[in-house]
């Protein structure tokens, strides 16, 4: 097994901001806690984008934000033009829910277009995308069909969920996932992973990045078990 440390397992963290009640102070020690654990980035809720590159500025911490969350019903011209504002307010990594009701449908016509359209809009200003199946709500098929359409569309990662549905990052979602997804798609766990262990364990199955809200007490766990 590749060895691994602190710093590695760090920037597999998407440092998580989007629960509903957070107020501005609560958004400022969010960010403190993404800078001091050097994390991958945080995903802030679209409103909080300027606040959140102006605090991580020389940091190494990328902004991130999401995009038709959290049930990914939004109008697909509206999903672009968030999008849009997002980049425009500094955010360089967009995580986009599909929109699930369509996915249980079988419009995957519909549901690709819908992908393909952030996607263009993202990757023509070199941002990237990570699209969010939210896979308590779905069947096999469904994943696997998603993750076909995300490999052809270049999607940069493919997420397990929100961590508002009704399940998170399962091993067989993410086996699933990274199994039927090409190489250049990688694989982001969101919902579950809270300790060393599991941090461990999704990483052996191909994860790159958690989504979390517990980074801070995560990485700290982490720390004690390497002896950091």
């Amino acid at each position: 097994m590749t060895a691994v440390n602190l710093d590695d397992l760090a920037k597999m963290f998407d440092h998580s901001l989007l629960q509903p009640t957070l107020t501005d102070s609560d958004l400022e020690r969010g960010f403190e806690v993404a800078r001091e654990c050097k994390a991958a980035s945080v995903c802030v809720k679209p409103y909080g984008v300027r606040r959140a590159v102006a605090a991580l500025q020389g940091s190494g911490v990328l902004t991130g934000t999401v995009i038709g969350f959290p049930q990914g019903g939004n109008l697909t011209a509206v999903k672009v033009f968030e999008a849009e504002r997002a980049m425009d307010d500094g955010a360089v990594e967009l995580d986009m829910v599909a929109n699930i009701g369509k996915v249980l449908t079988g419009d995957f016509g519909f549901v690709r277009s819908d992908i393909a359209a952030v996607v263009e809009a993202a990757h023509r200003r070199r941002a990237k995308v990570k699209v969010i199946f939210e896979n308590c709500f779905l069947k096999d098929e469904h994943k696997i069909e998603l993750c076909k359409i995300c490999g052809e569309l270049n999607v940069d990662w493919v997420k397990t969920s929100t961590g508002y549905g009704d399940g998170g990052a399962t091993d067989h979602d993410l086996t699933l996932m990274r199994t039927h997804s090409p190489k250049h798609v990688q694989v982001k766990a969101a919902g579950g992973v809270r300790t060393y262990e599991r941090v461990l364990a999704v990483r052996a199955l191909g994860v790159t990045r958690i989504g979390a809200t517990a980074t801070k007490a995560i990485l700290d766990e982490c720390r004690a078990k390497l002896g950091g």
